[in-house]
């Protein structure tokens, strides 16, 4: 996969990074797009910090390509958000919530599913989870703890 993709450089490390892997439906696209932009917080009063790859190299890419992608580029922001074809066919919008930990940087199995795997979460989430993130106030462990509490598995966000 390194010699068709590109990881994104120079980039904010802050912001929410979200790669686009399906290129089936441009009308799709556009409305995740636009449910990625919306202002978000208690008021609306946060705009949204993302960094969006849409680049067709990516088409297809599955969560263990990104994963081992990010490995090699030494990725040390620690999670990536896919707009994958559950991301443009389903209602709500959702993306995949993707950690870049893998199984090697940690010292055990159990370190490994507080922190590892994936989840769903919609955009309003997404800022929410990010916006945590980069504070250290919250981990991946506690968004994934949220989502799985969710009956669809979906992080909606705490002040949802």
């Amino acid at each position: 996969m390194s010699d068709r993709v590109q990881w994104p450089a120079g980039r904010d490390k802050d912001a929410a990074l979200v790669i686009r892997t399906d290129y089936g439906d441009e009308q799709a696209w556009s409305a995740v797009k636009a449910a990625l932009m919306k202002t978000w917080g208690e008021e609306d009063d946060f705009e949204p910090y993302v960094h969006v790859v849409d680049d067709p190299a990516w088409t297809g890419t599955t969560p263990a390509q990104v994963l081992s992608e990010a490995s090699a580029h030494e990725e040390r922001r620690r999670v990536a958000y896919l707009a994958d074809c559950t991301s443009m066919q389903k209602a709500p919008v959702t993306l995949l919530a993707l950690s870049l930990l893998t199984r090697q940087e940690c010292e055990s199995d159990e370190e490994f599913e507080a922190y590892g795997g994936s989840f769903r979460v919609v955009p309003y989430g997404m800022h929410e989870m990010n916006a945590n993130l980069m504070i250290a106030n919250l981990d991946f462990g506690d968004f994934a703890d949220a989502a799985a509490d969710d009956p669809e598995g979906v992080f909606r966000g705490f002040s949802d």
